[in-house]
């Protein structure tokens, strides 16, 4: 079973400035300066993308390769697909994600009015939702 990281949408004011990345890009990458120690499992595997402490969306990890400056990319298909939102904290660069991936929103699924991560987190520390 393939590994999964989650990373910060940092920038991005709101949903569509993350899909705004994607557009009209045939190889979308994002570079880091340390490659996962456990990168090939992470190949087949997707990134996640976390936006007002939500994981929000994914897109499949392909490949991993080092530039001429010494950073490293994550290659990723070109292609978002949304997912149920999860409530996720913030963190600085990548990291694995843990547990069960969010499931991903079937074509047409809408997730209606979702709340605000940082709500999400204390009602659901609360045992409210």
């Amino acid at each position: 079973m393939p590994l999964h990281l989650t990373k910060i949408a940092y920038g991005a004011q709101s949903y569509s400035d993350i899909e705004s990345w994607y557009a009209g890009r045939r190889s979308p990458h994002l570079t880091t300066k340390y490659r996962p120690t456990k990168w090939e499992q992470c190949i087949g595997g997707s990134l996640y993308w976390i936006h007002q402490h939500a994981i929000v969306a994914r897109s499949e990890i392909t490949g991993f390769s080092q530039g001429d400056d010494g950073r490293w990319r994550i290659e990723l298909k070109p292609e978002l697909i949304r997912v149920h939102p999860r409530t996720k904290r913030a963190h600085q660069g990548w990291r694995y994600l843990k547990g069960e991936p969010p499931r991903d929103l079937a074509p047409g699924e809408d997730i209606g009015d979702a709340l605000p991560g940082k709500l999400a987190a204390k009602l659901e520390k609360l045992a409210l939702i």
